[in-house]
């Protein structure tokens, strides 16, 4: 496995289903989702509405069907940051078995023009000692 800082458990549920007893493949940017905002809370001590940033790209790939039976593991990395954006990479994992893998790319946006601006100098260095990076 790779090294991941933190992590995030859920229970698959009832709802999250396909009709074939597997995990719907929507269901699991849910489960990045709930990952992404705990890890801003974790690093970040923010609040859900003062999170400045939109997902401008999305990329997932499944290894293997996760069902009701199962506990899912999504582990979340920040491994750069860039001007206005920085990707997150995620393992979705069931016990020791990685399920899937997804990188998403977050751009920080000015709230009242809606255009990409600057990681703040604070955010940069609270996820740049959370994660290791220079």
């Amino acid at each position: 496995m790779s090294e991941f800082n933190h992590e995030t458990t859920l229970s698959v549920r009832y709802r999250d289903l396909d009709p074939w007893g597997h995990v719907n493949n929507a269901v699991y940017v849910t489960y990045l989702e709930h990952a992404r905002v705990d890890y801003l809370d974790e690093v970040l001590d923010a609040e859900l509405e003062d999170i400045d940033m939109v997902i401008a790209n999305l990329e997932i790939d499944y290894k293997q069907s996760v069902t009701l039976d199962d506990e899912v593991t999504v582990a979340i990395r920040v491994p750069s940051l860039g001007t206005s954006s920085y990707p997150m990479e995620y393992e979705v994992r069931v016990g020791d078995d990685v399920v899937a893998t997804a990188e998403t790319t977050q751009v920080i946006v000015d709230a009242e023009t809606g255009k990409p601006t600057a990681i703040s100098d604070d955010r940069r260095e609270k996820v740049a000692a959370f994660e290791g990076l220079d």
